[in-house]
């Protein structure tokens, strides 16, 4: 191995939480797949309200299960400098949800979007309540042709895992959509399970885990993308 790529995982770790075993996991898998090694360090988000440090630091950013965090505006800086520094991110789960929080408030001028795990009275509500919860479920994602995901992917469906009880309000998506953050995966019912940030080197959301479907002979496609694009 003549790489290694600084990870920072943003996200308040767990050891017992089985998503967040997955995303160490996952990494590994990708890393050997493509033959470099990788430093991950998990970032409390608490510290990231006001030192970005090993943010600045490091070639890719995840946004990882397990919201609500400690501090929704830690969370929030960090993906910020991701996205507008251009470094590869992935967001899975909650930190899909974040990343939906702080592209409503940073790019689109809603400076009140709000979580409802955080405040489920806030009348600006990007992520609300999931009309049912897919905590364990397995269920079909349809991607749209040409995607980043899809190429990632290399086909346009995939089953994949879910952990979440909130989700993109749909009252919200066309919002985000034309907004820039495109929905580039939706589930049966044309709601939001994947977005992504064209032109962006790997901006990608989902509201799945796809660390829980890594294997070592089998790397998941999207982290092995987003370990691509630092590359």
């Amino acid at each position: 191995m003549d790489r290694t790529l600084r990870v920072a995982v943003i996200g308040d770790r767990d050891p017992a939480f089985p998503p967040h075993q997955a995303t160490d996991g996952a990494l590994a898998h990708a890393a050997a797949y493509l033959g470099v090694g990788v430093d991950v360090r998990w970032l409390d988000t608490r510290p990231l309200e006001s030192d970005l440090a090993e943010v600045r630091a490091a070639d890719v950013l995840w946004c990882a299960p397990g919201s609500p965090y400690r501090s929704l505006r830690g969370a929030l800086e960090a993906l910020r400098y991701g996205r507008q520094h251009d470094v590869p991110t992935l967001g899975t789960c909650g930190g899909c949800q974040h990343m939906i929080i702080e592209y409503a408030r940073h790019e689109l001028g809603y400076e009140d979007a709000q979580h409802a795990e955080y405040d489920p009275y806030a009348s600006t509500l990007f992520v609300s309540s999931l009309a049912c919860s897919l905590v364990g479920k397995t269920m079909p994602v349809t991607l749209s042709p040409g995607s980043r995901v899809a190429g990632c992917y290399g086909r346009t469906e995939a089953e994949e895992r879910y952990y979440c009880d909130f989700g993109l309000d749909p009252a919200r998506q066309r919002t985000l959509h034309d907004g820039g953050f495109s929905v580039t995966g939706v589930d049966a019912g044309g709601e939001a399970r994947v977005l992504e940030i064209p032109g962006h080197p790997y901006y990608v959301a989902t509201l799945f885990v796809p660390q829980a479907r890594s294997r070592p002979d089998a790397p998941h496609p999207l982290v092995v993308g987003l370990l691509r694009a630092a590359l």
